[in-house]
């Protein structure tokens, strides 16, 4: 991995909080107790005059007062107290500052405007860099530094990039749900330092990092997150979720971060031709997500799906044809071998293959998926694992819904599973039917099955990995 000015600072021996306070639900005694939760190493200093003690930590008046060296910074203090706190950082020999502090351009305020260029001039003058202003900053749970208690303490293989606190925040906890977890993540603001090019440059040749989401409201440098997406994708992918396309989402990023966005046609090509992946919601963003770190390289577009009755079957085929994947009628091979086991539906059953016809009960999903599985026609399997609903299933044990799909053909064949996602209400909390679905995804998270709420966003996300592939193989 290159040298690069961000894993010095992503990497700190120490860290301070200036504007640490003693409240439980403030954001100063937050970044102080996350830190501690999350097991980091190295010295924290709360900084506040008005405390000799934060959090059980010896408490300074000033980052100065502090005995030892204070590599990073986070600032939690009013706006107007910025530009002291950064000439007594750059005394102290801070090398980086995260302004989580807020109130800067994305006011739109002249004044807001003003104070931020003086920030970043001031900053320049004293050789620190700077995350932010307004944002929420690193996500690090190898190093034990966290911005949040609320985000999973295990690592991963994903990078997340994300203009917003929130989104990082959310992304962080719903992406955890599926399995998903992050070596890195950065919420980065207004972007007057280090920008979202700076952010990808690094996570790129980050050998932590299998691959990369974006959340961005407006870029800095277009041409160069061009052509950083160009370079990176040939390794890994990159997953791009754009705030602001509609007029109102774009009067949003501006009071936001300070985000200047454009035309989502234009955003769109641009992220494809580069080689990145554009995704339209966050629901997408995971879905993509969990596609990327649970199934192998997908090499093309014919799905065989399994599991459903007649109406699930047809909408099945919908669903994945309108996402841009293939389903192939039912090869002559496979007919041929179903006849020769006896099968009475050996000519009629096709793909997808509709359970309800079935002849016998112990002809299942399974027997259709490990025979399209081995066929080299198909590329990817979707088995459709309907919800359990009828009394006679209560003593259906999960062994027996894995057996019924014959799980192990992820082994031959890239597969993917579709799991009802099941509103909870409030007496539904002892339900049976609830609890194996949920006891259902938790199981198949272990075996590394990806799954999705709907045959919809399974075939969306699973188009867009194969047309990753295709075009890093130079097959498109």
């Amino acid at each position: 991995m290159a040298f690069h000015p961000l894993e010095e600072i992503l990497h700190p021996g120490s860290i301070a909080v200036i504007g640490a306070t003693a409240g439980e639900n403030t954001p100063g005694n937050g970044f102080v107790r996350s830190l501690m939760e999350y097991g980091f190493k190295g010295n924290i200093y709360p900084v506040n005059p008005k405390h000799s003690e934060i959090a059980g930590l010896v408490a300074y008046k000033n980052v100065k007062d502090i005995p030892g060296p204070v590599d990073y910074v986070i600032s939690s203090i009013p706006a107007h107290g910025v530009l002291e706190m950064i000439q007594d950082c750059g005394e102290k020999g801070v090398k980086a500052i995260h302004l989580f502090t807020a109130r800067f351009s994305e006011t739109g305020r002249k004044e807001g405007v003003e104070l931020e260029r003086k920030v970043l001039a001031e900053a320049r003058k004293a050789k620190i860099r700077l995350i932010g202003p307004n944002c929420m900053g690193l996500f690090y749970p190898a190093h034990g530094i966290s911005f949040s208690d609320a985000l999973p303490k295990k690592g991963g293989t994903t990078g997340f990039i994300s203009q917003s606190g929130q989104m990082a925040e959310d992304v962080g906890r719903y992406a955890a749900l599926r399995g998903v977890f992050f070596s890195k993540a950065i919420s980065y603001g207004n972007a007057i330092d280090f920008n979202e090019c700076d952010f990808l440059e690094y996570m790129g040749q980050d050998p932590a990092t299998e691959r990369i989401l974006m959340y961005v409201e407006g870029v800095r440098d277009g041409l160069r997150l061009s052509n950083l997406l160009k370079q990176i994708t040939l390794k890994k992918p990159v997953i791009i979720l754009k705030g602001g396309t509609g007029e109102s989402g774009t009067r949003m990023t501006s009071s936001h971060t300070a985000s200047m966005a454009g035309s989502k046609q234009v955003w769109q090509a641009m992220v494809r031709q580069a080689g990145g992946i554009s995704a339209d919601s966050m629901d997408e963003l995971l879905d993509i997500a969990t596609s990327f770190t649970f199934l192998p390289r997908i090499e093309g577009f014919n799905v065989g799906i399994a599991g459903g009755g007649g109406g699930a079957s047809v909408l099945a085929a919908d669903h994945c044809e309108a996402a841009g994947l293939k389903v192939i009628p039912l090869p002559v091979e496979i007919r041929e071998e179903l006849k020769q086991s006896g099968s009475k539906i050996w000519d009629w059953i096709d793909n997808p293959a509709d359970m309800s016809i079935r002849d016998r009960s112990d002809f299942t999903p399974g027997h259709c998926l490990e025979l399209m599985a081995k066929h080299r026609d198909f590329h990817l399997l979707a088995a459709l694992m309907m919800d359990p609903h009828h009394e006679h299933q209560r003593s259906t044990t999960l062994e027996d819904i894995l057996n019924q799909f014959k799980i192990e053909t992820r082994f031959i064949k890239p597969m993917l599973a579709v799991v009802p996602d099941k509103s909870l209400g409030g007496e539904e909390f002892d339900d049976w039917k609830w609890e194996m679905l949920c006891r259902l995804r938790t199981r198949l998270m272990e075996l590394k099955v990806p799954f999705y709420p709907t045959i919809a966003r399974a075939a969306r996300a699973a188009a867009k990995m194969a047309e990753y592939y295709q075009r890093v193989t130079g097959k498109e």
